[in-house]
């Protein structure tokens, strides 16, 4: 028996990890990856490849974004308070909402972007938020995922304290728990358990938007003056568009209809209906 076994999840076709760390040590061990990173990098990647915006993932404040931006035809997002009218786009989706269209951004971010960018090389990965979560649950269902022959490993980014440490965010574990929860219930490791319970909170979009703007993160944006960016990280299931990683970058899909109705059997779980087969991607400007 493999050794490592116990910190891979093995035998669940639905897993839950934190952080970077996590990232790495289930990436090759599962059949396909969500990144949750609400505040803000999948709720901006959401935003984005709804407009028909192609999403280049990249590391945090590395010198090297805009030679990379350049070679992929690019333009790279700056910090939120370096916009400007040359510069428009960012990390904020309620900027990103209204900026001029681009057909092509590099996004860098600390936390989902890295680690969408090092599982890339290793496994399928889709961008999960409270936007989009039931889509994206759809959506993995409707490719098999979710069993134990093809198991999914849902995210949680989480946060970083100044000593570069992760700090586990609620609204990461908010919106992973929508994506689990979502998933079949019937292979869920425990530490997916847990966070699918968390969707309870999800029930209502007052509690949701009420734990979301009173979190950590939540506070820490509108302290900064970005309050409009918890408002659009908290418009649940508003978003039927999927992105997924492609070729290096996040475009859209758009998902299984709500009336579609996933396999409810063992043995029907671990094949596809054809559901995503005719899915077109989305294209922009919009």
């Amino acid at each position: 028996m493999d050794q490592d076994a116990w910190s891979t999840q093995s035998g669940y076709g639905v897993r839950f990890e934190w952080g970077p760390t996590g990232a790495g040590r289930l990436a090759g061990a599962v059949a396909a990856l969500v990144v949750v990173d609400v505040l803000s990098f999948t709720t901006t990647v959401s935003v984005a490849v709804e407009r028909g915006i192609r999403v280049y993932p990249y590391p945090w404040k590395d010198d090297g974004v805009r030679e990379f931006a350049a070679r992929h035809g690019a333009e790279p997002a700056v910090g939120r308070r370096e916009v400007s009218d040359r510069s428009p786009w960012s990390l904020s989706p309620a900027a990103l909402r209204v900026a001029p269209f681009t057909p092509r951004l590099v996004l860098p971010s600390p936390n989902g972007s890295a680690i969408a960018a090092a599982a890339a090389e290793r496994v399928p990965v889709y961008a999960a938020c409270l936007r989009n979560a039931t889509a994206v649950a759809r959506h993995l269902r409707a490719e098999g995922y979710g069993t134990p022959a093809r198991p999914v490993a849902v995210i949680a980014a989480g946060e970083r304290w100044p000593d570069g440490s992760l700090r586990p965010a609620v609204e990461d574990l908010l919106g992973a728990g929508a994506v689990i929860a979502a998933l079949p219930a019937a292979h869920r490791s425990p530490e997916a358990a847990f966070a699918a319970a968390t969707a309870g909170v999800s029930a209502t979009s007052t509690g949701l938007a009420a734990a979301v703007a009173a979190s950590a993160s939540g506070r820490e944006l509108t302290d900064g003056g970005w309050p409009q960016d918890v408002a659009v990280a908290v418009e649940a299931d508003a978003s039927t568009v999927v992105p997924v990683l492609t070729d290096g970058a996040f475009t859209g899909i758009v998902g299984p209809p709500a009336s579609w109705d996933p396999p409810t059997t063992d043995a029907a779980e671990g094949a596809t209906d054809g559901a995503t087969t005719a899915l077109a991607p989305v294209v922009g400007p919009r």
